[in-house]
């Protein structure tokens, strides 16, 4: 059997009694959402405190995807696999620990942690002890260490019932989603963006997401791949939106009637103007942007004083104090940072000496010049999509692009995936040669091969090798489809 025990975030925990039932009644619904995927036979049984999570498998795969997904779901700030059994005294208890913790304790140091509700002959100090001096007197190469010791014993006892953690994993804390509401926030593809976002959803925001389109189709199948990744990783188990705003005649109109000084104050602007709109299209209170104090000329408080008064919406800037290190070490913690960097910079308005202290009369004079009716046109004009259709939209984009599940002869396989999904799952063909270049060095490297060899895109879902097969397409190649295993 596969079992954990699922402790809440301490902020839900000192909560009202109302607030911790309906906290926990909806972490227990999305943990629901997640693992029956997996397998339907998951079964999720909520304790007010804490929540169990069984599996009548013993299947080790099972046990990791399971493991993976949890340490993902906003609410769980740490959630422990578990052997649950009765007992009958405290030497009971101790033989039962015993059998269960001697291998992991040989030649190593150790100290027992006990939890006890109920009544009980004894203390959870005493048990502690108990525990802990049989433990160092059975097992020779072991020794008790209080502080730092190779392994911490942790048990719970609950009335009758005594529950041995074998495994500790931390979850990502925070609130369940969507207990704090729904959020709309502005992604770029970039480090800042898709911090903001994560932390949003962490929060137990639904964070929506959009888009302000510079670049063409290529930029905006690469930031749709972002806010999958987002949704899919941290979020899955609500529906969301992905919104797209084809910024480019914006940008036009800014270049050519706005003062080189304000364009990047300006164009911030529009997107708040833009953002509101389609944020209360969808009934959202709040847009997130990634912005960061001093980060960038339009990011002064000055400016962004400036920015803020085109707007009554409420603006979140979770990244507001953080250094630009901290974000990328954010970034790579949570998995965005390879996507990240592989997004091309797409800023049609750069200034060579942009303002950092906007005058709002001057800002207001510049925009008088503005024809309001293109960002008019633009946000009606704004692409809703709703996030789960992104796959399905990669399929109807890449029609063209060959997809097959049963190579041609003389074909090469591109891996693309990240070099830790390759160690862990090796995609293993006899048949045909395999190169490995992670996607997000395929569209340099790509260009590096052998332009008369046939090339087939691998990851493991299909997705990334989709809409990486069309930002290909999309330069010009012809010779590149997408391998599917059957």
């Amino acid at each position: 059997m596969i079992e954990f025990i699922v402790k809440l975030h301490p902020e839900i925990s000192i909560k009202s009694k109302s607030v911790r039932k309906r906290q926990t009644m909806l972490l227990e619904q999305n943990i629901k959402t997640i693992l029956l995927r997996i397998d339907p036979a998951v079964e999720v049984h909520n304790l007010f405190d804490h929540l169990t999570v069984r599996l009548d498998k013993n299947d080790l795969t099972l046990r990791d995807q399971m493991v993976e997904h949890l340490q993902c779901i906003p609410g769980i700030v740490q959630f422990a696999q578990m052997e649950s059994a009765t007992f009958t005294d405290l030497h009971d208890i101790f033989e039962q620990v015993l059998a269960l913790y001697r291998p992991q304790l040989e030649h190593k140091s150790f100290c027992v942690r006990v939890r006890r509700q109920g009544n009980h002959p004894f203390t959870s100090t005493e048990a502690e002890r108990y525990i802990g001096g049989g433990l160092n007197q059975h097992i020779a190469s072991a020794k008790v260490q209080l502080h730092k010791p190779d392994v911490t014993v942790q048990l719970e006892i609950r009335k009758e019932q005594l529950i041995m953690k074998t495994n500790i994993y931390q979850g990502m804390g925070g609130f369940p989603l969507p207990s704090q509401g729904d959020v709309l926030s502005l992604i770029s593809g970039g480090f800042d963006s898709a911090v903001a976002s994560y932390l949003m959803i962490r929060k137990g925001l639904r964070t929506h997401y959009l888009f302000f389109n510079l670049g063409g189709a290529a930029h905006e199948t690469g930031v749709r791949q972002m806010s999958f990744y987002l949704w899919q990783k941290f979020s899955l188990s609500h529906k969301v939106k992905f919104v797209s705003v084809d910024f480019a005649p914006v940008v036009t109109e800014i270049l050519t009637k706005i003062d080189s000084g304000l364009m990047g104050v300006v164009l911030k602007r529009m997107m708040m103007r833009a953002a509101t709109t389609v944020a209360e299209s969808l009934n959202i209170k709040a847009v997130v942007t990634g912005e960061s104090i001093g980060q960038v000329a339009s990011q002064t408080i000055a400016n962004l004083n400036a920015i803020d008064r085109v707007t009554d919406m409420l603006i979140l800037r979770p990244l507001i104090y953080q250094d630009k290190q901290e974000i990328i070490d954010m970034a790579r913690a949570i998995g965005t940072e390879d996507l990240a960097k592989s997004m091309p910079e797409y800023c049609g308005v750069i200034s060579k000496s942009p303002t950092i202290n906007a005058v709002m009369a001057d800002v207001e004079a510049a925009e008088a010049r503005f024809d309001f009716e293109i960002l008019k046109q633009v946000s009606e004009a704004a692409k809703v999509l709703d996030i789960r259709t992104v796959e399905y939209q990669a399929d109807q984009q890449v029609a063209t692009v060959q997809t097959e599940s049963v190579l041609p002869a003389g074909a090469v396989v591109i891996d693309i995936r990240a070099s830790d999904e390759v160690e862990d799952k090796p995609l293993q063909l006899h048949t045909h040669q395999i190169v490995e270049l992670p996607f997000f060095k395929l569209a340099k490297g790509f260009a590096e091969l052998d332009q008369q060899q046939q090339y087939f895109l691998y990851c493991e879902r299909g997705v990334m090798s989709r809409l990486q097969a069309l930002l290909l397409a999309e330069q010009g190649y012809q010779n590149v489809g997408v391998y599917k295993k059957s």
